[in-house]
C-alpha cells in the first residue's frame, strides 16, 4: 500500500505540522505549506525552533503556497494527497463573514484538484463559525461562515465533524492571523471533515430495450424515475437493506405459515389489462406512470446504454399477471399481439394489482401465504415520507370462509411481532425509546393500515407512519368457498424505521458508502455520511389557464423530475384572482436539499429557472 501522504495549508508558526508529525508512522508522508515567505517566517523563534523539527524528520516544507491555488503549487505527478487540513482559516484583522466564506469557497474550489478521489478534506473553526447544527450555540446562518455550502461550491459533502482538541496534537500552539501573538479562541472549536461527493449533474434518463417476437421497443425512463428502474435492490447478489429487511420479515413469517414465493418481473403492464382494472385499485392506477413503446430497429448489439429486457421475461410478466378470457387461447401469442397492438403501458402503482391473477391460478393453495415482492411507482406529492418509487412484499393467504377470524388474529398477532422485533433491534438495551406497531381498523369494516409510532429518526417525539395495510376480500370466481387476505408491506420505509435512514432518496443513492454501511448478519443505526446539507427556498407564482384544470399531483411530479428529486417541500402559501380579468394566480414554496449530493445556490438557482419553462410548457401555466 502507498504511504499516505497529507497536505497541510494555512500553517503559521508549524507548531500543528511539527506536533502532527511526530504522531505519525515513517510510512506518511507530510507536506506543510504557509502563504508568507522563508525570511517572514524566520524572525519567529517558535516557527524557526518547529522547522528545524520537521526537516530533522525529513517533513517537506514549503513557502508562498497559496491555499485557493494549490494546482499552481503542485505538478500532476505530485498531487492526490489523501487528507488535507486547514486549521482556522482566516483573511485577517477586520474581515467579514463574506470574505471569509469567499476564502473557504476558493480553498475547497483549490482542494478538488490535488485531492485523491478517496481524501479527507480536514477543517477547524472556531466556535459557531461553521453554521452548522453541531456548533453550540449555533449561530443563524447569515452571520455564519455557511461552511458545507462552500464546500459544496468545490464538490465536497460535510461527512463527520467532531471537537477540535489541541491534546491529540501536543506540542500544537494557535497563532492568530499571520502569526500574531493574539490566538484564536479554540474552546469549542470543530474540526469539519469533508469528502467528495458525486456531481450533481450527469443523472439522464436511460432508454430501455424490449423484444417481442422479432421486433424490438423501446421506451426512456420517466423523468421523475430517473436512476430508479431495473436496480435489483432485492436479487440475489445484492446487499441492500430494503433485501435484508425483506427477507427477515419473510423468514419470520415463514415460522408460523407455509410459504410460496412467486417470480416479480419487470414492472410494466399493458394498459386494458383486465387483471388490474378493478374496482379497489382504481385510484392506484389514476397516479401511475405512463409510458409509450415505440418500436426501435437499431441493432440490440450496439447498444450503449440502457437495459435489454429478454422475450421471455417481458411475455411472461402478462401472461402470468393477465386474466385471458379464452383459456385455450395460446397466451403468449395473444400477448404479443395484443402488445404489438398498442403502445401504452404502464408501470405498477403496487403489487395488489397482481392478486386476482395470483388467487386464480391453477397452483394457488389456500392454507399458504404466497409471497410477492418487487418495485412499484406511483406519482405522488412531495412529502418527507411519501416515494415516488419503493419496494412492496406483497403477502397473499386464503382459507375457508368459516375460519375468517382465527386466521385474520393468528396472522396480525404473528404480524405484530414480527415488526416489533425488527423495528427495536437498533436500540440500546434499557433505553425507554422504541417503535410500537398498531393495526387501525378502517371504516369500510374489511381493512387496516399498519401504522408506527417510531422515535428511530433521532427526535423525541413519535411519528406515525404507515407501513403498509391488511386487506380481506371474498372475490375469486375459482375458490368460491374461501376467504382472502393481501397483506402489503412497504420495504423501503420499514427499512428506514429499521436503521434510522431519515431520508428515503438514501436508498437509492448510487454513492458506494452507503451500502459499505451494512453488514450482514448485523443491524446497527445508519450514520449519514453527508451531515447538515443546507436548504435553498425558492418561490413560485403563476397565473392559470381559464380553460384547463391545474392538476397538482403533476406540478410536484414535474418539480421532481426537473430537480432530479432535491425539492424536499412543496408549501402552498397563497392565491389571487384579479380584480377586473378574474384571472387566478397561485403562489407556492419550494424547498430545495439533498442527502448524498454537494448542492449549490447557483445549481438551484438554474433549476428553479428550468422549472419555471416546464410548469409552462407542461402545465399551461403563465409564470409571474
Amino acid at each position: 500500500m502507498a504511504p499516505r501522504r497529507l497536505l497541510l495549508v494555512g500553517e503559521g508558526n508549524f507548531s500543528f505540522a511539527a506536533a502532527l508529525s511526530e504522531t505519525l508512522d515513517s510510512s506518511t508522508r507530510v507536506t506543510a505549506t504557509c502563504l508568507r515567505r522563508s525570511a517572514d517566517v524566520a524572525g519567529n523563534p517558535v516557527a524557526r525552533e518547529n522547522l528545524r523539527r520537521l526537516l530533522e524528520r525529513g517533513t517537506e516544507v514549503r513557502f508562498g503556497v497559496d491555499c485557493t491555488q494549490l494546482a499552481d503549487a503542485f505538478k500532476p505527478q505530485h498531487r492526490e494527497f489523501d487528507r488535507i487540513y486547514f486549521n482556522f482559516p482566516h483573511c485577517g484583522r477586520k474581515a467579514g463573514v463574506a470574505k471569509n466564506r469567499e476564502l473557504l469557497a476558493k480553498f475547497f474550489q483549490s482542494c478538488k484538484d490535488v485531492l485523491a478521489d478517496e481524501g479527507e478534506v480536514h477543517v477547524a473553526l472556531c466556535r459557531g463559525q461553521g453554521g452548522t447544527p453541531a456548533d453550540k450555540p449555533r449561530r443563524e446562518w447569515h452571520n455564519s461562515w455557511q461552511v458545507v455550502a462552500m464546500a459544496a461550491l468545490g464538490g465536497f459533502i460535510l461527512s463527520d465533524v467532531h471537537p477540535f482538541g489541541c491534546e491529540a496534537v501536543p506540542g500544537y500552539k494557535c497563532t492568530g492571523y499571520r502569526s500574531q501573538d493574539k490566538p484564536f479562541h479554540v474552546e469549542g472549536a470543530l474540526n469539519h471533515i469533508f469528502t467528495r461527493s458525486l456531481p450533481f449533474e450527469g443523472s439522464q434518463p436511460r432508454i430501455f430495450r424490449i423484444k417481442l417476437g422479432d421486433r424490438w421497443f423501446s421506451f426512456p425512463e420517466p423523468e421523475a424515475l430517473v436512476g430508479k428502474l431495473n436496480r435489483g435492490f432485492l436479487e440475489a447478489p445484492s446487499c441492500h437493506p430494503v433485501k435484508t429487511i425483506n427477507e427477515k420479515l419473510i423468514a419470520e413469517l415463514g415460522k408460523a405459515f407455509p410459504l410460496k414465493r412467486l417470480k416479480c418481473s419487470f414492472p410494466l403492464l399493458p394498459e386494458g389489462s383486465p387483471s388490474v382494472l378493478t374496482s379497489w385499485n382504481c385510484d392506484r392506477l389514476s397516479a401511475a406512470f405512463w409510458i409509450s413503446l415505440c418500436e426501435d430497429n437499431s441493432n440490440s448489439e450496439s447498444l450503449t446504454s440502457g437495459t435489454t429486457q429478454d422475450i421471455e421475461d417481458f411475455l411472461e410478466l402478462f401472461s402470468e399477471f393477465s386474466l385471458l378470457k379464452d383459456s385455450g387461447r395460446d397466451s403468449k401469442q395473444e400477448t404479443h399481439e395484443e402488445i404489438c397492438g398498442q403502445t401504452k403501458v404502464f408501470l405498477r402503482p403496487s403489487l395488489l394489482v397482481h392478486v386476482q391473477a395470483v388467487i386464480q391460478a391453477p397452483d394457488f393453495l389456500p392454507g399458504s401465504v404466497h409471497v410477492l415482492s418487487g418495485p412499484v411507482f406511483r406519482k405522488c406529492r412531495i412529502l418527507p415520507f411519501t416515494m415516488p418509487a419503493f419496494h412492496e412484499t406483497l403477502f397473499i393467504l386464503g382459507f375457508n370462509k368459516n375460519l375468517k377470524d382465527s386466521y385474520l388474529q393468528s396472522l396480525l398477532d404473528h404480524l405484530k411481532d414480527t415488526f416489533d422485533s425488527l423495528l427495536n433491534q437498533t436500540w440500546l438495551e434499557g433505553s425507554k425509546l422504541s417503535s410500537s406497531v398498531e393495526f387501525v381498523f378502517q371504516p369500510n369494516g374489511n381493512d387496516y393500515i399498519i401504522n408506527v409510532k417510531s422515535h428511530n429518526f433521532g427526535s423525541d417525539c413519535a411519528k406515525d407512519l404507515i407501513i403498509g395495510s391488511v386487506t380481506t376480500s371474498a372475490t375469486s370466481i375459482v375458490h368460491r368457498d374461501q376467504c382472502f387476505m393481501f397483506v402489503s408491506v412497504n420495504l423501503d420505509l420499514l427499512a428506514m424505521l429499521v436503521w434510522g435512514i431519515s431520508d428515503w432518496r438514501m436508498l437509492w443513492t448510487f454513492d458506494h458508502r452507503f451500502l459499505k454501511h451494512f453488514v450482514p448478519g448485523k443491524i446497527e443505526s445508519f450514520k449519514s455520511y453527508s451531515l447538515y446539507p443546507p436548504c435553498y427556498v425558492h418561490d413560485i407564482s403563476f397565473w392559470l389557464d381559464e380553460k384547463k384544470e391545474f392538476d397538482e399531483l403533476e406540478f410536484h411530479t414535474v418539480a421532481r423530475a426537473v430537480s432530479q428529486d432535491t425539492v424536499i417541500s412543496i408549501q402552498f402559501l397563497s392565491s389571487f384572482q384579479h380584480p377586473e380579468t378574474q384571472q387566478v394566480s397561485l403562489c407556492y414554496r419550494l424547498t430545495y436539499q439533498t442527502c448524498d449530493k454537494a448542492l449549490t445556490q447557483q445549481q438551484v438557482a438554474s433549476v428553479q429557472s428550468q422549472f419555471r419553462k416546464e410548469i409552462q410548457q407542461r402545465l399551461h401555466v403563465t409564470p409571474r
